[in-house]
């Protein structure tokens, strides 16, 4: 079997950028949900006084991950936000004294067992660094230790503009390699994979060097063809192994995590502080210096701009991640969340939409998938709001990477399609399930 896949600009300007510290911003406005699964529950009110580190919300639900103030203040309100999706969140809104002093709790857990490791690293409010923002601590739970095979860290960092995995990797490649040997110790997983792409010349020589001091671990070079970083695609280009339809990859033995998150428990173990601030690229044609910053998690964007050198023209399209698979912010007072990698912001002529022409059946959508799925079979499906051939055509195993809409000469709305074709899909398998269809 071999995977698909497109030749997007890489565009890493910020490469060679080590994160800049932004001072913290007069207020934060923290959502309740920056995870996938039940939004956290607010345990502060207005007047509180917090410290870095404070808990301020807490899980409510298994899928779901703690949250703690990033700046020392006073909570000014519990308000409503809407977030990217179109949907409103509960947010805690903290007023900062500027000061940034920790919380005098934070300290490092007790961590001696599996169990004991497990519950340090959910406390951390740890989740997917990458961007997929699924809590971290649910990957490393199950029944039956022997499942744990081998580990790939995903260090691809696919998309273009994206650079500050690449930084983590360059600047904290020790807390790398200590989160391996934590997995080691508590998992009991000897092999790792650190999948990079060969576009990262400097952040593989480093992560090469600490690997041949290292037992186990192996640096696989892939080539820069995105979406590498994608979880299944990863798996397969580093382990040969095929995660089934409706599979996890725990299935095939693996564990995925990205290299950030993986240096962020090492480092909250060392020094209890929960996960709080983040490094993230800011890039984009509409961006004065592109740079890279390590931001307070709350900090809208319009603070980030700013902090970072402003912008050259006004922006016509921001994103919270890359140009592949980000999400457009519908505005600029949205927050910095635990997953944020990158705010791109665009001018106007590069977010211009290009005009869509009719489809042309060259069947490049079908070549370039990564998954060899039929953009134009399931959009011609979705028309005739056909959910039963949705199915057939396996539209739910669609990651939305994009590369159908990049390629597609007649610049069809694809990814919108598939997410729309997704949802028809999931309505009637649930009134299948339900005996009503």
């Amino acid at each position: 079997m071999k995977l698909h896949g497109i030749h997007v600009p890489h565009k890493k300007n910020t490469a060679d950028c080590a994160p800049v510290r932004l001072a913290p911003p007069k207020t934060v406005s923290i959502p309740m949900s920056m995870h996938i699964g039940r939004p956290a529950k607010p345990v502060v009110k207005r007047g509180d006084e917090v410290k870095v580190g404070t808990l301020i919300a807490e899980a409510d639900g298994y899928i779901s991950a703690p949250i703690h103030a990033s700046v020392s203040g006073k909570v000014q309100k519990i308000d409503e936000m809407t977030v990217s999706n179109g949907s409103k969140v509960p947010c805690v809104i903290i007023e900062s004294d500027g000061l940034q002093t920790p919380d005098a709790n934070v300290t490092p857990p007790d961590v001696h067992d599996y169990d004991s490791f497990v519950e340090a690293v959910k406390n951390s409010g740890s989740v997917g660094l990458g961007g997929a923002g699924f809590p971290t601590f649910v990957k490393f739970v199950t029944k039956d230790m022997s499942v744990f095979q081998e580990v790939v860290i995903n260090a691809a960092e696919c998309e273009p503009y994206i650079t500050s995995d690449t930084r983590t990797m360059l600047d904290r490649a020790d807390a790398v390699f200590r989160g391996i040997d934590l997995l080691k110790t508590y998992l009991g997983i000897k092999k790792f994979i650190i999948g990079i792409e060969n576009n990262k010349p400097a952040a593989i020589a480093e992560m090469r060097r600490l690997a041949a001091k290292t037992d186990g671990v192996e640096v696989r070079v892939l080539p820069a063809m995105y979406p590498q970083g994608g979880e299944k695609v990863l798996i397969f280009n580093c382990t040969g192994k095929i995660v089934p339809k409706g599979g996890l990859p725990l299935d095939v033995g693996v564990i995925v995590i990205n290299v950030t998150t993986l240096a962020f428990i090492a480092e909250y173990l060392e020094t209890g502080m929960p996960l709080v601030e983040k490094c993230l690229t800011v890039d984009g044609s509409a961006v004065k210096a592109p740079k890279n910053v390590i931001a307070p998690i709350g900090m809208s964007i319009a603070d980030v701009l700013e902090a970072a050198g402003g912008v050259k023209t006004a922006p016509a399209k921001v994103l919270y991640g890359g140009p592949m698979m980000g999400l457009t912010v519908p505005s600029l007072d949205c927050p910095i969340l635990k997953n944020t990698n990158a705010i791109v912001a665009m001018d106007a002529r590069e977010a211009k939409p290009p005009k869509t022409t009719p489809c042309i059946s060259c069947g490049a959508c079908v070549n370039h998938c990564p998954l060899r799925l039929d953009p134009r079979s399931i959009a011609i499906a979705y028309k005739k709001n056909s959910a039963e051939e949705l199915e057939t055509l396996c539209v739910d195993l669609c990651m939305e990477c994009g590369c159908c809409a990049y390629i597609c000469p007649a610049h069809r709305p694809l990814v919108q399609t598939n997410k729309l074709a997704k949802f028809v899909l999931r309505q009637y398998q649930s009134n299948k399930k339900e005996g009503k269809g």
